[in-house]
């Protein structure tokens, strides 16, 4: 807080060192509990400034696109100007630029990630100067769309509201799909099973969970989704019942592909013995979560590696000429 007033009084953007490796952590008063080196870059926020980090933040959110955020700072020369948030590209080519130098190296790079979907760290040295990049891709949040507006449902909804999901409740009885029955922020459509699809946008983030009960309502939307380009929909049953569904579409002349097939999740989560509502969702998160980061969904403790991969972190230097 001292550091951040003083940033705020001085109006500009400050790096600060804080060293945890001391085992007696309690005596420096931050009780972290992870011993390392933590490198905090603090940013004043101006709001008359058209482009200040907030606004930003603010423009990536506006629409469902995904983004590169580029931070510019200096381990190397600490006094030195830290530049800070300074360029954004969108992935509608919509750029927003106010790095003071490296413009069209910065350009080249953001590109680069937003096409590889790959974060990474990389340090220009070029004349007297010596900054490191911080190349985010950011991503839109989760759109968890939820198939069944009954009360094991809720749980689900606010949990989603937690981790800063993005939810969306339908069901064909009104009297279940009211507003007022869930999180503020989750949209709530009153519709049969062949007109909802029409009414959301679908993206790489999205996701579907059937959870009606009513069998002929699933059938619908999962006859629907395979044909859809989803990476998860969960179904709330026994196994049995994915089986007849699958019985049925063969009946129909529809056989799914291997690719078809692993997109569904039935029954739905992990396996965690859970029993109320309120369990599974957290069953039911756990794997929408995991099938995102590529996980298996184990136990920490049987990883024999470190919890981060560290070439997340590795720094890759880039040397620059005066033509770069």
């Amino acid at each position: 807080m001292r550091k951040a007033l003083m940033v705020m009084t001085e109006k500009r953007s400050k790096l600060v060192t804080y060293d945890t490796m001391d085992d007696d952590d309690a005596k420096f008063g931050v009780g972290l509990g992870c011993n390392g080196i933590i490198q905090v870059l603090i940013e004043p926020i101006d709001p008359a400034q058209a482009n200040n980090p907030i606004q930003f933040l603010k423009t990536v959110n506006e629409k469902r696109l995904n983004s590169v955020l580029i931070t510019l700072f200096s381990l190397q020369d600490k006094k030195n100007p830290q530049y800070g948030t300074c360029f954004l590209l969108k992935e509608d080519k919509t750029i927003v630029d106010t790095a003071p130098v490296l413009k069209d190296v910065l350009k080249k790079d953001a590109r680069e990630a937003l096409v590889n979907q790959n974060s990474s760290f990389k340090n220009y040295v070029f004349e007297n100067h010596d900054l490191i990049a911080f190349i985010e891709v950011i991503k839109p949040p989760i759109s968890m769309v939820i198939i069944g507006a009954g009360n094991d449902v809720i749980p689900l909804t606010d949990m989603a509201d937690i981790l800063g999901w993005e939810t969306t409740v339908v069901d064909g009885r009104a009297n279940y799909a009211k507003a007022e029955r869930f999180t503020s922020a989750c949209q709530v459509l009153v519709s049969k099973p062949e007109n909802v699809l029409e009414q959301i946008a679908i993206d790489e983030q999205t996701v579907f969970v059937l959870m009606t009960h009513n069998y002929n309502y699933d059938m619908a939307m999962l006859r629907q989704l395979v044909n859809k380009n989803i990476v998860y929909a969960g179904m709330l049953g026994p196994k049995k019942k994915l089986e007849r569904m699958l019985d049925e579409l063969k009946e129909e002349g529809i056989n799914l592909t291997e690719q078809q097939l692993s997109i569904i999740h039935s029954p739905v989560g992990l396996d965690i013995g859970a029993e109320t509502s309120e369990e599974i969702a957290l069953s039911i998160l756990a794997e929408v979560k995991s099938t995102f980061a590529g996980k298996q969904g184990s136990s920490m403790r049987s990883h024999k590696d470190v919890i981060h991969s560290r070439s997340a972190t590795e720094i890759e230097e880039v040397k620059l000429t005066s033509n770069s």
